[in-house]
């Protein structure tokens, strides 16, 4: 039986002149300029940014070998000085380093905040199984991409100031609280049935997702459903589902019937539009935190403590 996703422990807040070590354990690096975008804001805050050596390194679709790539990862999580782990981009590749992975004995003494999303839906629950929380928030290639208040946000929650609820559009279903589980529906859905996969009992959810036809996200959530995954989930928060329209002239579902087809019958809270995903406002996301899900009015907020 699987371990329970139990509130997770946050790392200590961050402050400058941190420093704050960049990791590729996805896709290649393609965004260049974007890039160096994302590493000017965190630098133009006070922090040392510190690129791995091989950060530009290439093999096929992934941003180097697996071992260069796992590699990154050990020397960040080992350095007594970093206080943080910035991922440069998603795409594919990081379920490969958690097959030969096993989170360093000195990481619970030295906490470190790890910060992204998409594909890096792979380590952000790998680390929430050994009960670390880590954002589920913009990558060092699209934080410059974001709206002021969301940068703005994801900074004070990593150096410890609260932040404001977000509001979606409520489905109805009631008010639920519980811990928060981000994800990438694809990645989550590839992690299914792995040693990677918590117990969802209790969780909320929150799902996005990029360029996955309806009948493809269709056939996500069946797996889910017909896996049992969703028994004891909490509630869902739906955030952004982009470019994932149907062809033109082809019979098909809107992505949101989809998701009402597929969820609205669990009988739990469920609120959507909110402003987190690809394509648009990414806000911040703590991983295993205490969550407050209220269907009516559309919100999702933090539960202090």
């Amino acid at each position: 039986m699987r371990a329970g996703f139990s509130v997770c422990q946050l790392p200590p807040p961050l402050k400058p002149p941190d420093v704050l070590r960049v990791i590729v354990p996805s896709g290649t690096l393609r965004e260049v300029d974007a890039f160096n975008q994302g590493i000017e804001i965190w630098r133009s805050r006070g922090y040392h940014v510190q690129l791995p050596q091989n950060w530009n390194a290439r093999e096929g679709y992934l941003a180097g070998t697996d071992s260069q790539r796992r590699q990154q990862l050990l020397e960040a999580c080992l350095d007594p000085k970093c206080r943080g782990i910035l991922c440069a981009r998603g795409g594919y590749g990081s379920a490969r380093l958690l097959e030969d992975w096993t989170w360093p004995e000195q990481w619970p003494e030295q906490l470190k905040w790890l910060i992204g999303f998409s594909d890096i839906t792979a380590l952000l629950w790998s680390l929430g199984q050994i009960g670390i929380s880590g954002v589920h928030g913009p990558l060092l290639t699209t934080i410059a991409g974001e709206p002021e208040w969301s940068v703005n946000r994801l900074f004070d929650w990593v150096e410890g100031r609260p932040i404001a609820p977000l509001k979606g559009v409520g489905w109805g279903g009631g008010k639920v609280s519980g811990v928060l589980l981000p994800a990438n529906l694809t990645v989550a859905t590839h992690l299914l049935g792995t040693p990677l996969q918590p117990s969802l009992s209790g969780v909320i959810l929150a799902l996005e997702d990029v360029t996955e036809a309806p009948y493809r996200i269709d056939r996500m959530l069946t797996q889910w459903r017909m896996s049992g995954a969703m028994a004891g989930v909490k509630g869902i928060a739906l955030g952004r589902f982009s470019r994932c329209a149907p062809p033109k002239d082809v019979p098909s579902w809107t992505v949101e019937e989809v998701l009402r087809d597929r969820i609205w019958d669990l009988g739990i809270p469920v609120v959507s539009d909110l402003p987190f995903g690809h394509d648009g406002v990414n806000a911040a996301l703590p991983v295993g935190k205490l969550v407050e899900l209220d269907a009516e009015a559309g919100t999702l907020s933090w539960v202090e403590g």
